[in-house]
This record gives structure tokens, C-alpha cells and sequence, in this order.
């Protein structure tokens, strides 16, 4: 999706020119392989490293734009939210210290990055979910002002014709609706690219999709989403439906989302990707078309294929097949995309060793991997590690589960190394990144492990708004030292400094488990709710979740008082709530909230968001932010 000068729709002409633009440059693909004219020999590795942008207060910070003049250097470019960033890394041969060599560059280029950022008084943080990220933060303002960008929204927002529902499931729950893609700009990667020979292209394209679960268990690094503790790679639930066009109620029909791990084994050639492809999802996107590819390929040019790669750019396979031209030779290239960012730059260059061996070294040992694998089991295996992270089970040989730390430490690895020494990488490369993952592996501690037992560990201290401050403060802090996560100590709620008491906005340390009550219900549940759950205000809602009234604990000492109790007649919610009470919204700021209630002399404000209650806010809550602050800044 590279491409800047695109159109919005396809129809009529324009799609009839697209679609045989797109038949044409398969034929001139097709042409390309049959002829040998793909480069072949030749293994190199190339990455994508996608960033957070993150304020001095630790939220998104929406400075894209500024900080791409700041920064100056053609290796930078945007991603959909003005909070993300991303870099290519130029390709490398592969050969004896290329593994150590793409690691000096990407820190490179983050340092560049950095000393940019901390001009516009921002940080980079390389995680694949941003911890303090809030949904007021999704909204279009923060959509990258490019037409590829805004094409992407108005067309799948239009195909589906209505909100994007959302539900994942894990340790908590999070369901909820948005008008966007924008949650797409919840996720960043560290997209790994293999240049690969035509014709060994099924067999490894194959060896990239049974490895996937297995490399990915040992890699996750995104286990929170909005204050939610979900999957360990939440990052793969949130792609999946952040961009699905598919509409519920066509549930008699089978459609595949654009979001895919794929349907079955490659046969031939990436050609079988590419059929599927297109026959499965039609053209989102045009733009002007290049050159004839065959006339270019007469001139011994290699052709763009711009109608294929605008295409491909359009399907999100976690696998991805991919040509392009280097040196003026055209290749192809299998992406690995499913890799989060982070934790540290050490990490990620040990997770793609880690995959490159195991792509080196799984066809060596068993050959055509399509023959021996189950490719359900491969698939199954996928969603199983994102989920369950280094818990899961992984199906491996004969379909027979093993523990995902097991398989790993006993026959991967080893895989792996023979893969690399295959490769010819220097030995001591091979220990520093393949022992990495190792020491994650043995210390149990992935990048998600590392954050649930942080956020965890500081339970009961200050709100979910700060530890997730603390939380991102501490991955900042922990990534400028290079060490690996394995190394790192977990999280404190005072390294968030000035961050921790950020009130800033309700919505930082608003209570969002709050226990209501409804109109119809007997004021004694009330009385009980109160005191079992030592709580002073409850919310009264109808049953769409709608905000109707409010009861205090003022309300039913002054109806106990009233010998309520010695009358013995039935009262209910409805006769002592206070209909249509005062409420903000997530996105005020707290210095608002509390004028708010100062001058209606009140305790506490729900939180709302449309119709919909979403939390509670009390006065305790700005003493407790003030007090922490007090102790903090002694």
C-alpha cells in the first residue's frame, strides 16, 4: 500500500482497466518464472520495523508528520495513525555477520529517530500494542492525512455498511463497536522479508506457514488492549477485525477475510497464492497504471506489476508473497508479518534468526513439508500460540501435541541452528540470537509475560490508568539499555514519574468495572450492593446499558431516616434514584470533571460515551491521583 496517487472506487471502466491490468501482469509473472528471469542464489533479508510515537505524559503522541521532516531520511515513512511511524531496513546478504550487522542498523536508525522525537518531546517504544492507548485516540483526527489512508477507510468502512463490532475473549473480556479502521492503528510489527528462488518458492512459502505458531509462540508481545488483559499476540484477534468487511448476517455464505492465514498448502508456485488472491477478494483500491510489462520486460527492464503489488498490498496474509526488483533483477520475497514489535531490538533480530534457521533448516530435514505436516494442524497451531503464548500446545509430527516450551527447547532450536550454519553465519552470531531465545524460552519470560507480571505485580497500586503508565514508562526505559526481555525487571508504578499522575483526561482513571442497578429493582439490593461491594454511588441503567438515574449512599441513609423500614411498604430503585444526573464523557479533562462536580456540589460523575454508560469517576479518585503525586514529587 505504498502507492500515494490511488482512487477510491473501482467501477464501471476504471474496474474493467484494473481488473485486465491485473490478468496482464500475472501472464508477465507467469512469463518471468517460465523464462528464468526471476534472480535465483540468492538469499537476502530484509525488515520493516513499525514504531509507537508516545508523549511525555506516556499516550500516543500524533507528531508523525513533524517528525518525519525532523528525522530527513528516506528509510522513515508513515503508517495509518499520525502516533505510528515506520522504517525499512535496506536489505542485506545474507552471510556471516549479517545477523548482528541488520541489528547496528535498525539501532541506528531508531537513534535517529529518537533524537528526532526528543526534539517534539517524544519517545519511541517498540511494543505491539501501545498499553495506554484509549479509544478516544482512534478516532478519524488521527488518521494519517494520505489517500491511500483514507481510501482504505471509506472503501471497507462502505462495504461493510455499518460499525465494526469487535469481541475478543482471554483473561478479560473486551466487546465494543467503532466507525473505523483506526484500530488497525493499535498494531505495529517487525515484518521480516526472505528473498527466495522461483523454484523453491511453494516448499518454503509452505515452511513460512507451518512455522508461524511455533516461531510466534516464543515472540508474543501484546497481551493488552484498552486496559483488557486478552491474547498473548492480541495484536493477531485485533488485525483480523479491525479490517473485516464481511457482514454477519451473510451467515449462510462462507467468505474469507482479507485478514488471512491462508486455506491450504502451495502447490506450484506463488502464482497459487496470487489465483487465490484474487479470486477470493475483489480490487479495493486503483491507481494509474505503469508501463506494459511485457514491453518492459522486451527492454529487459524488470516490470512494476503495479495492478498486483496494489493488489497483494490490499490482502493481509500473515504470510504474505511478495515481487519486487533489486539491482535491476526482479525476485521474489516471502513477509513474515505476524511478528510483534519489540520488546527490545535484540529480541526482534533474535526472533527473525530464529525463523530464518528454522526456514533454512526445516526443508533440509524433512524435505516437502506439505507431505509431512497437516496444514489445519499448522493453522491450528497459529491461532493457538496467539492466543496461549508459550502455554499453548502445539501439534507437531503425526498431528501429537507438545508443550510449546518443550518443542521449542528440544527440536526447534537445534533445527534452527543447523538452518543457520547452513547459511553460513558466523558461530558466535548464531549462540548470541538463538541463546536468546533460548534464555526467554527457559526464563518463561516473553514480552507478554513480561507485561501481564508487571501490570500484575502492581495491583492495588494507584489506578489501571497509571499502571498502565508505569507500564509503558518502564518499556521505554528497558529498551534504551539493549538488554533482552528475559533481563528485564518488572515494572514499578514510580518509574512512571510525572506520568503517574496524569489525570489529564476521565477516561485515565475513570472505575470502568461499576456495579449498577435498575429502575425496577428493590431498594434493599441497592442497600446490599453498597455494602458488599463497599461502594457509594451505583449507576441505575436499562437494560441497552443506557444511563438513567444514579443512587447515592446519601440518597439511602436520608430514606432509612424517613422510617422507611418501620412502614414495611416495598420501595424500588426508581423512587430514590435521581433520573438524568450529571455525567461526562471519556474524554474530559479531569480539571473540568472536578469544577463540574465542585459547582454541583456532588461526589462522583458516571462516565458515558454516546448513550452508553462506560464508568464511574468519585471524588476519592482525584484525592487518591493527588495524594500519589504529593508522594511522588517529595
Amino acid at each position: 500500500m505504498g502507492e500515494h496517487q490511488i482512487k477510491y472506487e473501482l467501477e464501471g471502466e476504471s474496474l474493467y482497466r484494473f481488473v485486465k491490468s491485473l490478468l496482464r501482469d500475472l501472464q508477465a509473472l507467469e512469463k518471468l518464472i517460465k523464462d528464468g528471469l526471476i534472480e535465483s542464489g540468492k538469499d537476502r533479508l530484509g525488515a520493516e520495523q513499525e514504531i509507537f510515537l508516545v508523549d511525555n505524559e506516556w499516550r500516543p503522541a500524533s507528531i508523525a508528520l513533524d517528525l518525519l521532516q525532523e528525522i530527513d531520511d528516506p528509510h522513515f515513512t508513515t503508517e495509518i495513525g499520525l502516533f505510528n511511524l515506520e522504517a525499512n531496513l535496506d536489505p542485506l546478504d545474507v552471510g556471516a555477520n549479517c545477523l548482528s550487522q541488520m541489528e547496528t542498523n535498525l539501532s541506528y536508525l531508531l537513534t535517529k529517530a529518537s533524537r528526532a522525537a526528543d526534539k517534539l518531546e517524544a519517545e519511541l517504544l517498540l511494543v505491539g500494542i501501545l498499553p495506554t492507548i484509549k479509544k478516544s485516540d482512534l478516532d478519524l483526527n488521527n488518521l494519517t492525512p494520505l489517500p491511500r489512508y483514507k481510501a482504505l477507510n471509506h472503501i471497507l468502512t462502505g462495504m461493510r455498511g455499518q460499525s465494526y463490532d469487535f469481541y475478543i475473549r482471554g483473561l478479560d473480556e473486551l466487546g465494543m463497536q467503532h466507525d473505523s479502521v483506526m484500530l488497525e492503528a493499535c498494531n505495529t510489527s517487525f515484518q521480516v522479508h526472505l528473498q527466495v528462488d522461483a523454484d523453491s518458492f511453494a516448499n518454503l512459502y509452505n515452511t513460512s506457514q507451518l512455522i508461524s505458531g511455533l516461531v510466534l509462540a516464543a515472540a508474543t508481545n501484546s497481551p493488552l488492549l484498552l486496559g483488557r488483559r486478552l491474547w498473548s499476540e492480541t495484536r493477531i484477534a485485533l488485525f483480523m477485525q479491525s479490517i473485516d468487511t464481511r457482514v454477519s448476517k451473510n451467515y449462510l455464505r462462507e467468505k474469507s477475510p482479507r485478514v488471512t492465514f491462508g486455506t491450504k498448502w502451495v502447490k506450484e508456485s506463488i502464482l497459487d497464492v496470487y489465483h487465490e488472491d484474487i479470486a477470493r477478494f475483489r480490487p479495493l483500491i486503483g491507481a494509474e497504471l505503469g508501463q506494459d510489462p511485457f514491453a518492459e520486460i522486451e527492454k529487459g527492464i524488470p516490470p512494476e506489476l503495479k495492478a498486483l503489488k496494489l493488489q497483494n498490498g490490499t490482502v493481509y496474509r500473515w504470510n504474505r508473497a511478495c515481487y519486487g526488483a533489486f539491482n535491476g533483477k526482479p525476485h521474489l520475497r516471502i513477509e513474515c508479518r505476524y511478528l510483534p514489535s519489540g520488546p527490545s531490538v535484540r529480541d526482534e533480530i533474535a526472533n527473525l534468526a530464529f525463523w530464518f534457521g528454522l526456514m533454512k533448516g526445516i526443508p533440509a530435514l524433512y524435505g516437502n513439508v506439505s507431505e509431512k505436516f497437516n496444514f489445519e494442524d499448522a493453522k491450528m497451531n497459529f491461532y493457538s500460540s496467539a492466543r496461549l503464548g508459550l502455554n499453548s500446545q502445539l501439534l507437531w509430527l503425526d498431528s501429537k501435541a507438545v508443550a510449546a516450551e518443550q518443542l521449542i527447547l528440544q527440536q526447534l532450536l537445534p533445527i534452527a541452528r543447523e538452518g543457520l550454519q547452513t547459511a553460513a553465519i558466523e558461530p558466535s552470531e548464531i549462540d548470541l540470537y538463538l541463546g536468546t531465545i533460548e534464555e526467554r524460552i527457559r526464563s518463561g519470560q516473553t514480552g507478554s509475560q513480561w507485561i501481564l507480571n508487571s501490570y500484575s505485580s502492581m495491583k492495588n497500586k494507584g489506578s489501571s490508568g497509571e499502571r498502565l503508565n508505569a507500564l509503558t514508562a518502564a518499556m521505554i526505559s528497558r529498551q534504551k539499555t539493549g538488554e533482552p526481555v528475559s533481563k528485564w525487571p518488572l515494572a514499578q508504578i514510580e518509574e512512571a514519574g510525572k506520568g503517574v499522575g496524569n489525570c489529564y483526561k476521565v477516561e485515565q482513571f475513570m472505575t470502568t468495572d461499576v456495579f449498577t442497578v435498575q429502575e425496577d429493582e428493590p431498594v434493599e439490593f441497592a442497600i446490599s450492593l453498597m455494602d458488599w461491594m463497599r461502594v457509594r454511588h451505583l449507576p441505575v441503567e436499562d437494560s441497552q446499558n443506557r444511563l438513567v438515574g444514579l443512587v447515592s449512599y446519601r440518597d439511602l441513609l436520608h430514606l432509612i431516616a424517613q422510617g422507611w423500614q418501620q412502614n414495611n411498604s416495598p420501595v424500588t430503585i426508581s423512587q430514590v434514584m435521581k433520573r438524568n444526573p450529571i455525567s461526562v464523557s471519556p474524554e474530559t479533562s479531569s480539571n473540568e470533571a472536578i469544577e463540574v462536580m465542585q459547582s454541583n456540589k456532588i461526589g462522583c460523575l458516571p462516565v458515558v460515551k454516546g448513550e452508553q454508560l462506560v464508568g464511574i469517576v468519585t471524588e476519592r479518585d482525584f484525592l487518591l491521583c493527588a495524594i500519589r503525586n504529593e508522594t511522588l514529587f517529595k
